[in-house]
């Protein structure tokens, strides 16, 4: 053998042993991986702690408590947040909806409490926090009702808080909620293949608005440091207005419908506009990581910015704002539950209205009749059901409760007259003396009602097509204390994520649906029963309260971060995001400088 041969011999058997060396190094290291030492830390703390301890920070880092799961959360918990963490905080709620409306009757002054579920949600955490609420006044008789300084104590017999009213004129009101928020944001923000519309005038009237609502928060603010709760695609603005003018306060901003990708959000014209105006707020929350995360990336695409995704927040002007997610929920216990009859006799008054037959299984929908709620697809299961399965014919009847809303705008136009003909034609064609498998009601309903209504039901059908969270379905649920009743929930629905033992559909295959149908039509009350139990402790465990509590809870640090940074100067340079708490007078400090 050459020289040469010996040498390459040996480097190929020292290479060889090399790589059985590393071989044994690497199994070696998996078995250790895999059955690890019981490693004790000084303070007599294992490794399984330290891992707890990780879980604990990662479910702070999404938006919740440390010990958000073990707390009872009612409105005592928000009044002893207040308290403890937020001594003398003012809580400001801004939503373009009022919780009350008055209007004019033929015999006087009519009350109205909105079946809304943005205001189901926020009353209560307003009344536990003894807030002020500013809305837009739109009732005919608002303005007869309030005092000179457009207040009036709320609710009425048992005032716990302030309503404040701002009057928008009828062209600002077009604009601002018919035009730009409600024929541009809210097509582009939901997936339901209507083209958002958007003028000039539009955001002109948009922009005007944000501002005037920025001006009242601005007026209503006791201190320079209130907690202001600002509400949905309305004032997208405002924030950052709020930010000029008031740099100390906590402005957080709750996005009630679903953020789209970056590509779609990319069709709005003032798309750069929105983003500041909304990096203005504190803490953006909403309904779903999945939305929270679209938010980010369009963020990422259109600004120049610092995304810190461990930490879930973002930097931008010299402020950092952080993105959560929030799943928003409903009271539990309903307070109106008290004062209802038991579900038989909510069943008895029902089918008395409707004329319906005691054998009769009763299906209902409750919503607004918006293109987003996938009416027409929910009639469009129930035509399957009757081709595929005739014997129900005669044994089962929807009853579609459709409250009108922004009717005059064409594409409410349109699905109005759809609905009504879509029904016409099902009554048609499988109805008959005495029987009319569809009973369409296009009229408002208090919240009362619609909880006799969710009471009366053998089957709750939410087939939205893309929706925040839908507060339908977690009402159907909390109004079942019999345990009885079968929730079909859309899968593009964000209350899916929460009540899984729900029938989970996809509102797009009538096949499917109309399967699900029988399914919910033929559950024994057995299973029914193991279906609706967990979802009631989930509704329960996750309630309205926990929703505002974690908000305010993450408001507290950020006051806290920022009072330790005033105090320690450290408030001269941009701070890192430690425990999801930044400073809020970085902003101010680099506007002075």
């Amino acid at each position: 053998m050459t020289d040469y041969g010996a040498d390459l011999l040996w480097v190929l058997i020292l290479a060889s042993l090399g790589l059985s060396a590393l071989a044994v190094f690497f199994s070696i290291s998996r078995q250790r991986r895999s059955h690890p030492p019981a490693v004790v830390h000084p303070a007599g703390e294992d490794v399984a702690a330290e891992a707890a301890r990780k879980v604990i920070r990662e479910f702070e880092k999404n938006g919740q408590s440390v010990d958000a799961a073990l707390v009872t959360w009612s409105p005592e918990t928000l009044r002893k947040i207040l308290a403890d963490d937020l001594p003398d905080a003012q809580v400001i709620v801004v939503s373009n909806r009022e919780p009350y409306i008055h209007n004019l009757r033929d015999n006087g002054v009519e009350l109205l409490v909105p079946a809304s579920g943005l205001v189901s949600a926020l009353e209560p955490i307003t009344r536990a926090c003894a807030g002020t609420w500013i809305a837009y006044g739109g009732g005919t008789a608002d303005r007869l009702m309030v005092d000179k300084d457009d207040r009036v104590q709320v609710p009425p017999g048992n005032p716990s808080y302030t309503l404040r009213r701002v009057w928008l004129t009828e062209e600002e009101h077009q604009g601002y909620y018919l035009g730009f928020a409600n024929e541009g944001l809210w097509p582009l923000c939901h997936i339901a293949f209507t083209r958002p519309i958007f003028r000039e005038s539009d955001w002109e009237a948009y922009e005007a608005v944000n501002r005037k609502f920025a001006d009242t928060v601005v007026a209503e603010a006791r201190n320079e440091r209130p907690i202001v709760l600002v509400q949905d695609y309305h004032f997208a603005l405002l924030p950052r207005m709020i930010r000029e003018r008031l740099p100390e306060a906590i402005v957080i901003t709750f996005w009630h419908i679903p953020w789209p990708n970056s590509e779609v959000y990319s069709i709005c014209p003032w798309r750069e506009r929105i983003l500041e105006g909304l990096l203005g707020s504190s803490i953006i929350g909403f309904h779903t990581q999945f939305h929270a995360n679209n938010f980010t990336e369009s963020v990422d695409r259109f600004l120049e910015s610092r995304i810190e995704r461990a930490d879930a927040a973002i930097s931008y002007g010299g402020q950092t704002t952080l993105v959560h997610a929030y799943p928003i929920s409903i009271e539990w216990p309903a307070d109106l539950l008290a004062r209802l009859p038991d579900v038989d006799d909510c069943r008895a008054r029902l089918r008395t209205r409707f004329g319906l037959k005691a054998d009769v299984k009763l299906g209902v929908g409750v919503e607004r009749l918006d293109y987003t709620k996938g009416i027409l697809d929910r009639f469009q299961a129930l035509d399957e059901l009757f081709k595929r399965y005739p014997e129900w014919i005669g044994k089962l009847v929807f009853l579609q409760i459709a409250a009108p809303s922004r009717g005059t705008l064409p594409a409410y136009k349109l699905l109005h007259d759809e609905c009504h003909r879509y029904a016409e034609e099902l009554n048609e064609r499988y109805g008959s003396d005495g029987y009319k498998p569809v009973i369409m009601v296009a009229e408002h309903h208090t919240q009362e009602q619609v909880y006799e209504i969710y009471r009366a039901a053998d089957i709750c059908m939410v087939t939205s097509l893309h929706d925040g969270m839908n507060l339908v379905a977690k009402e159907f649920v909390a109004a079942r204390d019999d345990e009885q009743g079968v929730l079909m929930l859309s899968t593009f629905a964000g209350a899916s994520r929460e009540l899984l033992e729900a029938l989970i559909v996809n509102p797009y295959d009538a096949a499917m649906m109309s399967e699900a149908l029988l399914q919910a039509l033929t559950m024994t009350p057995d299973e029914q029963r193991e279906r609706m139990r967990p979802m009631r402790q989930m509704v329960r465990d996750n309630n309205v309260y926990r929703w505002a509590g974690s908000m305010l809870l993450d408001a507290a640090r950020l006051r806290k971060r920022g009072d330790v940074d005033r105090a320690t100067g450290t408030g001269d340079r941009q701070p890192p995001s430690v425990d999801n708490v930044v400073s809020m007078f970085e902003r101010k400090r680099l506007a002075m400088s």
